[in-house]
């Protein structure tokens, strides 16, 4: 079984095209760094890894995506080692993404638009007379079943 499970933020923004030929698809590339659980010193805080995405979710990626943005990618590792043509053996691997999905709200990236709701300061929700947590205005796309 090949699956592997990644969260981390895009590295730079995706680069998107679409193949030529006769069954034209959407490729999308882009690049994740993914915080170790165990950092030791000397030793890198991150590994980065390469993605491409095809069709629908290459599409996504390229709507959604952009530098910075966190999010959990589920595919397969590629292995792409080759001979270059100084003779030199390169290795790579790739993922191969099959779902991309957000990890974080627009607002907790930073990369929102400064409309709609920015949680309070304190850690305290504002109660209402009622013994209800007052609402504020703007929120509506924040709440699940609105």
């Amino acid at each position: 079984m090949n699956k592997v499970i990644l969260m981390g933020r895009l590295t730079r923004d995706p680069e998107v095209r679409t193949s030529q030929g006769a069954s034209q698809t959407t490729i999308g590339r882009f690049s994740i760094a993914v915080d170790r659980r165990f950092k030791r010193e000397g030793q890198p805080e991150a590994d980065f890894f390469n993605c491409t995405a095809f069709g629908r979710t290459a599409e996504f990626v390229d709507k959604y995506l952009r530098k910075g943005t966190k999010v959990v990618v589920v595919g397969s590792v590629q292995n792409d080692n080759y001979t270059d043509k100084n003779g030199n053996k390169v290795y790579s691997t790739q993922i191969m993404v099959d779902e991309v999905e957000f990890a974080e709200s627009k607002n907790a990236s930073g990369s929102g638009n400064g409309e709609g709701y920015t949680p309070a300061q304190n850690s305290q929700p504002a109660q209402a007379g009622d013994g209800f947590m007052n609402i504020p205005d703007g929120i509506d796309e924040e709440l699940p079943f609105s």
